[in-house]
């Protein structure tokens, strides 16, 4: 492969990708956090939650933050996949076992900490996603972007239109989808319970969020999303944002402000399932797509690159600092270690998430300026490439 090829596709990788991925690691910790101290989304979060501040906080996170930064991983998922593709088709390397070996091992990272650390994992979902993605990588960017888009919002239009008529029927506060029960069974065991009965209720949580009932909405929710990423790959939207500035501004403002609207939806109609489906389907991704296309913009000024540079430091190490943020959380809150479980407000746990992220800035920073991956990125990167890459900076 030519070297100037690959010193280019690493300088622009750093510029957007890794920014991208560390703002969306903060992301995703926020939205975590509720769930690593306490039984949520199983309870109404404004009766479990009282307190003003803790109502002001949940409010930000669930109209700024909540289903709009897996979304955004999800799109740099599938972007970073065609990436690899490309490298692998100018080096004359086939790509499909390679690509099958960093799925399998995704695979394999996720069932570990789904079952033994937490069980709000998404590693699993993203693999299976993953291998169903390598069927499509072929396709131009075009088309990429435009299956992408159809296969999101036609069902998800329709199960949308469907909730809404569901209310006609039946009264919304019917149609919920906390679960006290589940609530308060979670409190006992994560509180009180050994290390093999959380276990069992990790596994037990985890399979109600992803049985085999859910495959279909998975499907139509991360899926399409990889479809997306991967064709604004094969555009090069994000390695030559000069090139399509005003097309990316014009996206990036209408993302923001139609997420927003669809983010406020049941503040302006009312909270009931389909608002909420509607919310975070729509709402979030929007989202993304404007908090993603903001930065690839943004950072073409020095001043706000260099701003922005610390969300590369954690983003080089997304996978790293994404299982750490599990263990520290998990070790913080279950039985088998603090057992702070259900004992903290919103407010406190927000706190905690801005305190740990710093301290993952800096550790990340620390860590980059003596090797050229993480820990679980350079074995993840062995596996897929059956090679033992350089690991260790020279100074």
């Amino acid at each position: 492969m030519n070297q100037s090829l690959r010193s280019i596709s690493e300088q622009e990788r750093i510029i957007s990708l890794d920014m991208m991925r560390g703002f969306a690691i903060l992301g995703i910790f926020l939205v975590n956090m509720l769930t690593f101290h306490s039984p949520y989304p199983n309870f109404d979060p404004y009766e479990w939650w009282s307190g003003a501040a803790d109502k002001a906080i949940y409010t930000f996170i669930d109209i700024f933050v909540q289903a709009s930064f897996y979304t955004l991983f999800s799109l740099l998922f599938g972007y970073g996949l065609v990436i690899m593709w490309e490298r692998s088709k100018l080096r004359g390397v086939t790509f499909g076992w390679i690509g099958v070996r960093r799925l399998f091992f995704l695979l394999m990272i996720g069932m570990l900490h789904a079952f033994f650390i937490w069980h709000g994992d998404i590693l699993i979902t993203y693999a299976i996603m993953g291998f169903v993605f390598l069927l499509f990588i072929r396709m131009t960017g075009r088309n990429l972007m435009i299956t992408g888009i159809l296969l999101y919002i036609i069902p998800n239009l329709l199960v949308s239109l469907l909730l809404f008529v569901s209310l006609l029927v039946a009264p919304a506060e019917e149609i919920t989808g906390y679960e006290p029960a589940l609530a308060e069974m979670a409190m006992q065991v994560y509180q009180n319970g050994s290390f093999a009965e959380i276990t069992a209720q990790r596994i037990s949580d985890w399979y109600e969020t992803n049985n085999l009932a859910t495959l279909p909405f998975m499907f139509i929710s991360i899926f399409p999303l990889f479809l997306i990423g991967g064709g604004a790959a094969k555009l090069k939207w994000l390695e030559k944002p000069k090139e399509h500035k005003k097309f990316l501004i014009w996206i990036a403002c209408l993302s923001l402000v139609f997420g927003i609207i669809f983010k406020l939806l049941p503040y302006i109609l009312g909270k009931n399932f389909a608002t909420e489906y509607v919310q975070d389907i729509f709402g979030g991704p929007l989202l993304a797509i404007g908090y993603g296309l903001t930065i690839a913009l943004a950072i073409e000024k020095n001043a706000i690159r260099k701003l922005l540079s610390p969300l590369s430091y954690v983003g080089k190490l997304s996978m790293s600092n994404y299982l750490f943020q599990s263990i520290a959380s998990t070790l913080i809150f279950y039985n088998y270690g603090l057992g702070l479980y259900g004992e903290i407000s919103v407010m406190t746990g927000t706190l905690m998430v801005i305190f740990i992220y710093i301290l993952q800035i800096a550790a990340s920073r620390l860590w980059i300026s003596n090797y050229y991956y993480g820990p679980v990125e350079w074995i993840w990167r062995s596996f897929t490439y059956f090679s033992w890459p350089k690991w260790k900076k020279e100074k």
